[in-house]
């Protein structure tokens, strides 16, 4: 874990709401592991006391890049930072993903929305190519498909409103695929929670392995403030672990589905 002022390189918008900021952090991105999480204080904000998580999304030549989306007044600032912008970053915080290889199962990703930004790296780093499942409310939804397929991987969209790809939830096709497949697979994926809890029943369903990036609310991103727990069973039951230092990733088996909020 690096605390530094980085530098941005640039920042500019994607797809509707989502925007793509690019930051000169050398130390940092080269010690990210896919899966991994920056904790980002936006400038110009001091009513904003604490951080913000955001998966990071590349890590490479010096340089982090995070995808985000503005959804309020803080996100709405990073929008307007202009390369040679100076911020506070704490990274790469928590536990990423088991890198898929060649000897394993095919990997597929699953991904709701700017979750599909925690993936990259592990689709980047895979040892083998797999499915990439990428859905959204709608078109301006599904972001980052053409770098996923310059990797080599296949990218399957799905829109609730039909407006792009295949109409429906994204686990839709996945369901369709795991019924073919068989065993032979294992799924990763990132979004939002209802999005992550009907993968782990898919999961369950069809006997394969799982992991899933859990999405909470992080306060301090380190592990003290406790904002960020989520329900895991042990051999006596089951505790709270911390997102942020036990997560963000975890087996989808581990996690008490029927107890999260």
């Amino acid at each position: 874990m690096l605390e530094r002022t980085v530098c941005v390189r640039a920042n500019g918008r994607l797809s509707g709401p989502y925007y793509l900021i690019e930051l000169e952090a050398p130390e940092i991105a080269a010690a990210v592991k896919p899966g991994q999480f920056a904790h980002v204080r936006v400038p110009g904000q001091p009513e904003a006391l604490l951080r913000r998580p955001f998966s990071i999304f590349k890590a490479g030549g010096g340089t982090i890049s995070i995808v985000y989306k503005v959804v309020g007044r803080g996100t709405a600032a990073m929008a307007q930072l202009c390369p040679g912008a100076e911020l506070s970053v704490i990274g790469p915080l928590g536990r990423g993903f088991t890198l898929p290889d060649s000897s394993g199962p095919v990997p597929l990703l699953v991904a709701g929305g700017y979750g599909i930004a925690a993936l990259y790296l592990l689709a980047e780093r895979a040892a083998v190519r797999g499915i990439v499942f990428m859905g959204g409310k709608s078109r301006s939804d599904i972001i980052c498909e053409a770098d996923f397929s310059a990797l080599g991987w296949e990218v399957r969209p799905a829109t609730e409103d039909g407006s792009y790809g295949e109409k429906g939830l994204v686990t839709e096709p996945v369901r369709a695929l795991l019924e073919r497949a068989g065993s032979r697979v294992k799924l990763f994926a990132c979004g939002p929670m209802p999005m992550l809890a009907a993968v782990a029943r898919l999961a369950e369903q069809f006997n394969v392995p799982a992991e899933v990036s859990a999405d909470r609310q992080m306060c301090c991103g380190v592990g003290a403030c406790l904002t960020c727990v989520i329900p895991v069973r042990t051999p006596a039951g089951w505790e709270y672990q911390r997102v942020c230092t036990e997560g963000p990733v975890f087996d989808a088996r581990q996690i008490a589905w029927e107890m999260v909020s």
